[in-house]
């Protein structure tokens, strides 16, 4: 915390926070709007210490020890002064890793780098997918639920897809090391890194689509910029600055990372205001993420022709994402909170949804921005207590009521309503005479299904507790469906029980 705020101290606006970032992991310090333009422009994972950071810090301690050994004639003669320097770099590894937190992104990454120079030392060779297993089996080790959060997910894929794309003979021998002129050579390496950039951005699109429900397009050509700028720029000269710091004569170098700070804040609010730069879907089914994964794995591990056959489940599981329809209903698991997609957009009951609320809806219904007001639409006629709207889909109309507050409405105001409506939601328990069309999610259904999603044109209702959370402190969802015909269109019954 000390070092967090010696840095912030020492720049202006976000830029000592990406700074701090950089040296300790802690991201409080950056704005909300320069925060989202890094992730919308896909340079988000500069501000999570991982791989990118720690091979800085082992490199950098590498380069100084030995350096500094070799100055030392009879040390340059008479030990390995390699070996040395890899086990400062170790060190460095461990003590960045600690220093930071240890989140999972920067144990995988130390972990890497200290098999790395183990293998280095050993005279093997240490960049193979071997690697990335070995280190995915101690953080789980340590943390066995890691693996289901993005984060370990999107660290994992994105070192595979580096790996295995530089292990194919093909990439290796056109990449690799070439008696040409220092112009081509440069022109050599830029196009390495395009290409793993372009690689690493689709293995990474189906996890955060799967996840946060979107996707970038612009990241790999703005990674082209960023990455180089960061490794060999920025982290250099705030390393320089801190250390200058520690005799009192840092305050020189701090205005030159200011610059390229800036600089690549500049990059990504250019990035992320492009058109189309952010493509936003509605959450995918677990089986279409299932077979992304399944068919990445496949073209990673294998290196015969059969790692063809993993574009098969691959196209699939991307085919069904894309052809997924977003919810047309959307409700959360107390029932305050109710999105409905109008013809106008996504549109909220509520006027006071908290900010999380309003991106946690947004997201998961596919739309990218500030979703609307329910109360504003003109289909929409809404009281202080009760809102109707209508939602054409599936080839019918269907009128949807929800409750807006707690104060009582009289009963027979309210029976006639559920009556009128195929769709009732409520955050408290309704009457047993409130019997819609359709469908009745109050108070007492779901404590047994929490949350809902709704997709009209096909009749899918999806519950956030499924029939198989059959846990001791858990309620299993009592929605039952039945066939049936009803209003003026097809559909599918479903009562709750109350």
């Amino acid at each position: 915390m000390t070092l967090s705020q010696h840095i912030e101290s020492r720049l202006t606006g976000s830029a000592g926070g990406i700074a701090a970032a950089l040296a300790t992991g802690d991201v409080g310090a950056i704005s909300d709007a320069d925060s989202q333009a890094m992730r919308r422009a896909g340079l988000a994972h500069l501000l999570s210490v991982s791989g990118l950071h720690i091979t800085a810090a082992v490199a950098a301690t590498m380069l100084v020890v030995m350096r500094l050994l070799a100055l030392f004639p009879w040390l340059a003669r008479h030990v390995r002064l390699p070996l040395i320097a890899a086990m400062a770099g170790a060190a460095a590894a461990i003590g960045y890793t600690l220093l930071t937190g240890s989140q999972v992104p920067t144990i995988r990454s130390c972990v890497a780098a200290l098999l790395v120079l183990a293998a280095l030392a050993m005279g093997r060779e240490a960049m193979t997918l071997r690697l990335v297993a070995a280190g995915a089996m101690c953080v789980m080790l340590v943390r066995p639920d890691s693996a289901a959060g993005p984060s370990f997910q999107l660290s994992f894929a994105a070192i595979t897809a580096i790996i295995a794309l530089h292990e194919h003979p093909a990439i290796r021998e056109f990449f690799g090391a070439h008696e040409e002129r220092r112009l081509a050579r440069v022109a050599r390496g830029l196009g390495s890194l395009l290409l793993t950039g372009l690689v690493v951005e689709i293995a990474l699109m189906p996890i955060a689509v799967y996840h946060f429900h979107k996707a970038g397009v612009y990241g790999a050509f703005a990674n082209i910029v960023a990455i180089p700028l960061t490794t060999f720029v920025i982290m250099p000269l705030e390393a320089l600055a801190l250390l200058l710091d520690g005799v009192g004569v840092g305050g020189i170098v701090w205005p030159l990372v200011q610059l390229p700070l800036d600089a690549l804040l500049w990059l990504a609010h250019r990035v992320a205001a492009a058109p189309g730069a952010v493509r936003s879907l509605p959450a995918m089914p677990d089986a279409a993420f299932a077979a992304m994964v399944t068919g990445g794995l496949w073209i990673a591990v294998w290196r015969t022709r059969w790692r063809r056959l993993g574009a098969v489940p691959l196209a699939i599981g991307a085919i069904w994402a894309l052809t997924t329809p977003p919810p047309d209903i959307l409700v959360t698991g107390d029932g305050r909170h109710v999105a409905v997609r109008t013809a106008a957009g996504l549109a909220l009951l509520r006027d006071r949804a908290g900010a999380y609320m309003r991106d946690t809806l947004a997201e998961n219904g596919g739309v990218d921005g500030e979703p609307l007001l329910l109360a504003d639409q003109p289909d929409a006629r809404c009281s202080r207590d009760l809102c109707m709207t209508d939602v054409v889909a599936g080839g019918r109309r269907w009128r949807v009521l929800a409750t807006r507050s707690m104060y009582r409405v009289p009963i027979a105001e309210l029976v006639a309503a559920c009556r009128a409506a195929d769709i009732v939601v409520s955050e408290r328990g309704l009457p047993k005479t409130c019997e819609p069309r359709w469908l009745r999610l109050d108070r007492s259904t779901l404590q047994h299904t929490d949350g809902v999603a709704l997709t009209l044109r096909t009749g899918r209702v999806a519950t956030v507790l499924e029939p198989g959370d059959r846990h001791p402190w858990r309620m299993p969802p009592t929605l039952e469906r039945s066939a049936g015909r009803f209003g003026h269109g097809a559909g599918r019954r479903v009562r709750s029980w109350s």
